[in-house]
């Protein structure tokens, strides 16, 4: 079988991220197969759905054993993941930009955190997380001796915009925001604003209102 990776809309991409996700543990509790309404039932969708994404990416099942969780993991290792690793750098290393640092770094080995930026002097020219960081006005070299594709901002939401020119002067290629102001990027540069306040905020509305359906 051979992925098809042109088209594939934003929300299978995705969901294809979290399968793998659910699949590599599946793999590592020593699960060698698994139906599409048990992986579904993992993330609260029908299996109807899951068997739509895989179908989109070319993937089938012959066994009436379900999928071969290893040969579906790296048939969507093959769809996500770039032949070469792609180096990311860190955009602010306060409580959040370590957090995800250490987090992420290590869970997938085409993705790598490389690098990072500060202003502060006393994170400047120190090794945090195994990641050296230095100072924002070295970005523009550092990116290009380092070949970073990938910036993520964890900066303060007011520095946020004054990052966008060195951003794209530097050539990175995507960029999560973190903060909550939302950046703007020419066509060329894939830019993906996550809100986090907002996104709280939309789950402590949807929980008021079951609260206030409970009372009725």
């Amino acid at each position: 079988m051979a992925p098809i990776t042109n088209n594939i809309p934003e929300k299978t991409i995705e969901r294809l991220s979290e399968y793998r996700r659910s699949l590599l543990s599946c793999h590592k509790q020593g699960i060698t197969h698994i139906f599409s309404h048990v992986l579904a039932g993992m993330h609260g969708i029908t299996a109807v759905q899951v068997r739509r994404d895989l179908m989109l990416i070319g993937f089938s099942s012959d066994t009436k054993k379900g999928y071969d969780v290893k040969v579906l993991i790296e048939f969507i290792n093959n769809i996500l993941d770039s032949e070469d690793v792609m180096n990311i750098a860190i955009i602010g290393m306060g409580h959040l930009g370590q957090a995800i640092t250490n987090y992420f770094n290590g869970k997938r080995r085409k993705l790598r955190i490389v690098t990072a930026f500060d202003v502060d002097p006393e994170k400047v020219g120190s090794i945090i997380d195994d990641i050296p960081c230095y100072h924002m006005d070295q970005f523009e070299d550092i990116v290009a001796q380092m070949d970073v594709s990938i910036a993520v901002i964890s900066s303060p939401t007011r520095v946020a915009p004054s990052l966008v020119l060195p951003i794209i002067n530097a050539g990175i290629k995507g960029v999560l925001n973190f903060t909550s102001a939302p950046l703007n990027f020419p066509n060329g540069i894939i830019a993906e604003n996550y809100d986090i306040t907002t996104i709280l905020e939309k789950v402590a509305y949807f929980v008021k209102e079951s609260e206030s359906d409970e009372k009725q």
